[in-house]
Formats: C-alpha cells, sequence, structure tokens
C-alpha cells in the first residue's frame, strides 16, 4: 500500500468517525426565545379566537397565527443553529428537521379536509397530537426536553379530542401558548437562548 492509499483510507475513518457522532449528538438548536415568541402569539390568537362569533373566523385566527409562528420558529432555530455551530442540513440537525415534517404536513391537509366539511371540533385535538408526535419524535435526536414538551401536547390533544370547541382553545392556549412559553424559558436557561 503506498502512503496516498493509506492517507485517504485514514481521511475516510475520519469523515465516517465524525458523521456517525454528529448523528449520535443530540441536536441542541432548540430556539427557547423562539418557544417564548411562538407561544406568546398562541396566547394572542387563544384570545381572539375566544371571542370570534363562528367557527370559520376562529379557524382563520389559528391559521394567521401558525402563518406567524411556524416562520418565526424556523427563523429563530436557524439563528441559533448558526450560533451553536449546527448544520441544520447535517446530522441531527438534519434528522430533526425531517421527521417534524410528515406530523406537521398531516395536519396541514386534515385541517383542510375538516373544515371543507365544516368539522371544526376535532381540529384542536389534531394540532396538539400531531405537533405532539413531531415533537416526541424529533426528540429522539434533541436534548430531553423535546420529547417531553411533546408529550404534553399530546395529553392536551388527548383532552381535547372529547371536548368541545371552546374547551379545544382553552387547550391550544395551554399547549402551543404556556407550553411553548415554560419550554423556551427552560431551554433558555439550560441551553442558551
Amino acid at each position: 500500500m503506498t502512503v496516498e492509499s493509506l492517507q485517504q483510507r485514514a481521511e475516510d475513518h475520519l469523515r465516517f468517525i465524525r458523521e456517525a457522532m454528529g448523528r449520535a449528538s443530540s441536536f441542541t438548536a432548540i430556539p427557547g426565545w423562539g418557544g417564548v415568541l411562538m407561544g406568546t402569539t398562541a396566547l394572542v390568537a387563544a384570545v381572539l379566537a375566544a371571542r370570534t362569533s363562528g367557527e370559520q373566523q376562529w379557524l382563520e385566527i389559528w391559521l394567521a397565527d401558525a402563518a406567524i409562528a411556524v416562520p418565526l420558529g424556523a427563523v429563530t432555530m436557524a439563528h441559533k443553529a448558526r450560533r451553536v455551530g449546527v448544520d441544520l442540513a447535517r446530522g441531527t440537525g438534519r434528522l430533526f428537521v425531517f421527521v417534524l415534517m410528515p406530523p406537521i404536513i398531516a395536519g396541514g391537509v386534515l385541517t383542510v379536509a375538516l373544515a371543507a366539511r365544516g368539522d371544526y371540533e376535532l381540529l384542536p385535538a389534531m394540532w396538539l397530537l400531531l405537533y405532539g408526535t413531531a415533537l416526541v419524535v424529533g426528540g429522539v435526536f434533541a436534548v430531553r426536553l423535546v420529547p417531553v414538551m411533546g408529550g404534553g401536547f399530546m395529553f392536551l390533544g388527548a383532552l381535547a379530542a372529547v371536548a368541545p370547541l371552546h374547551i379545544g382553545n382553552l387547550l391550544l392556549a395551554v399547549g402551543f401558548g404556556m407550553l411553548h412559553i415554560v419550554s423556551g424559558v427552560l431551554v433558555i436557561r439550560r441551553y442558551g437562548g
């Protein structure tokens, strides 16, 4: 074997080890401030939604909140990832983002289908359960707080599944509002913003 081939093999082994370590480490770019901000917008949405006169308006308020919260979470996650040196396109960052998407997409599809049928009662349960599922599954690659938070969302979703819409709205406030804020504060304290 030549020195060049030995050097190439050593580089290949090092690359493999780095990639394996990257997959084994916990995703730490969870945006604490993003959670606080998303929770705040959800509390505002819950108050506004509770004051609506119809289910369609209620849905429009929550969809407007999602249109604000999703980009807010994405931007704050990207900012924190850059700050802590995590690549969202590789390793645990990629895996975390990748496993979040199927439940979120399923929630979008089911929201359209249920709203088209005029069935609004199950929307809070579905949103809480699918978001919780995304966090539990994504939490396999993240810090322990993420799957715990996901379990909290799933518990609230189970309660919302048997509750009328006005109680479902309250449970959305507790989950997307308070649970995001409390988790965000814990992330800020434990993992730096």
